[in-house]
């Protein structure tokens, strides 16, 4: 999120790409290799309107090395403590260059890995719960700076077949992050997570409010829910997305005495396993396939 408020974006590298339904198809019939399907989720959200490039490719495009990972035509590079990735994409379902870097620094360290599941076969860490951001486009022309969050998400099975839905929020108050994780299993097993991130590293888990419901998102009426202290409600500021599996919104919420704002996700895990919602993901999601070498 920019300094002032008026710029954000999200940014994610798959290896596996755990919506995409062309994975989901090969590992039906067997052959579900992850490296055959990655892809660089940007959304980028502004006055300049937004944007929305996911471009899933082939192991054929995917090169890796302990320092970089490249997916196609864009790339991350970590180099004397920064992450530089280089963007050059294009927009769907109405193709527009999207091309530019964003440099990430100052990146406070974070914790260990945490189990999601109850059998450790889904793990999230959040490497640099905060950060700084620096965005420099030539397409769209936008350049901005900002707070930064930085995780990992990664499994040895599909999402679908452990969770039937979650919701995860992020805010930061100075140099302290505050992460929210609820999640509901397919097992019946419920999943509450509520950690407090400081600059220096240390971190600690606190008991957080309960849980109210928020207005679902207006076109696929996603539900959503936020923590918040019970004599100061959630607000929902913004909805950034509203696809049929998932919502991304700005939320206003009390956390510990302290009225905070909020990047919170809803995610329906039956509903992205619906044969529907997975035939109508190619128009978002679409697939390349490189020429041969």
């Amino acid at each position: 999120m920019s300094d002032d408020g008026r710029n954000a974006l999200t940014l994610i590298a798959f290896i596996g790409s755990v919506f995409s339904p062309y994975y989901a198809f090969n590992r039906r019939f067997g052959s579900g290799d992850p490296a055959q399907h990655c892809a660089v989720n940007l959304a980028l959200y502004g006055n300049h309107g937004k944007r929305w490039c996911m471009t899933e490719r082939p192991r054929a495009d995917l090169m890796r090395s302990p320092a970089s990972l490249a997916i196609g035509p864009s790339g991350l590079q970590w180099e004397e403590g920064r992450l530089t990735i280089s963007i050059d994409e294009r927009t769907v379902p109405l193709p527009r260059i999207v091309k530019g870097t964003v440099t990430v620094t100052d990146f406070t360290p974070g914790c260990a890995s945490v189990a999601l599941d109850g059998r450790g076969a889904h793990l999230w860490r959040p490497v640099a719960p905060h950060a700084r951001i620096h965005v420099a486009f030539e397409q769209p022309l936008l350049s901005w700076t900002g707070n930064a969050y930085f995780d990992r998400n990664w499994g040895s099975e599909p999402l679908e077949r452990a969770f039937r839905r979650w919701t995860w929020a992020r805010a930061h108050a100075g140099r302290r992050t505050h992460v929210i994780y609820d999640a509901e299993r397919r097992d019946g097993a419920r999943l509450s997570i509520a950690r407090q991130l400081s600059e220096t590293g240390e971190h600690k888990d606190f008991e957080p409010p309960s849980e109210a419901e928020l207005p679902p998102s207006i076109v696929w009426r996603m539900p959503r829910a936020m923590r918040s202290c019970r004599d100061a409600p959630p607000r929902i500021v913004k909805t950034l997305e509203d696809t049929p599996f998932y919502a991304r919104s700005l939320i206003q919420s009390t956390m510990e005495g302290e009225r905070l704002s909020w990047i919170h996700e809803s995610l329906s895990l039956d509903r992205v396993s619906n044969p529907v919602v997975r035939l109508m993901l190619p128009f978002r999601m679409p697939r390349f396939k490189s020429r041969p070498r």
